[in-house]
């Protein structure tokens, strides 16, 4: 699609349409209230067979889980140098992904274990934690107020 007819002429008509207007004639047409933002979309995070795609950045799928988790846009705060991606309404969430915590081994730092446990930054309040694997005991996720979701099957994409 032409990002011009998006800009200039579809963003035109939506606010309009929000904010009312005034016919060539003089009457005013009341807005319906409301608004809208324009957004480009990315590279798909998937491919074909479910997995995450290699290029995808760290980032850029942290934006995408804690979205999906929280309803709410990734803070700006972001570095991506830490596993902690944001908190909101109490609840902390953390991704262990494309080595992280500086361990790129396929087992390595995306492993939710006891030892990765006390590297994360701390969070007092419920956390989520996505990563390729947990070694914790459902037990003790309960104690720790975790809730661990698999990378990539707990995801979500809408």
């Amino acid at each position: 699609m032409d990002a011009n007819i998006c800009r200039n002429v579809t963003a035109e008509r939506l606010k309009r349409v929000c904010n009312g207007y005034t016919k060539p004639n003089g009457e005013s047409v009341e807005g319906l209230g409301g608004g809208f933002r324009y957004c480009e979309l990315g590279e798909p995070l998937f491919a074909a067979d479910g997995s995450i795609r290699k290029e995808i950045s760290f980032s850029d799928l942290a934006r995408h889980v804690f979205f999906t988790e929280t309803g709410e846009p990734l803070p700006s705060d972001v570095t991506g140098k830490s596993p902690f991606i944001g908190a909101t309404k109490g609840t902390a969430v953390y991704l262990l992904y494309n080595g992280i915590l500086g361990d790129k081994a396929p087992r390595g730092g995306n492993v939710l274990t006891s030892e990765v446990l006390t590297m994360l930054p701390p969070h007092y309040g419920p956390r989520v934690v996505y990563g390729t694997a947990c070694r914790l005991s459902p037990n003790r996720l309960k104690r720790e107020g975790i809730f661990f979701r698999q990378i990539p099957y707990e995801i979500r994409t809408n």
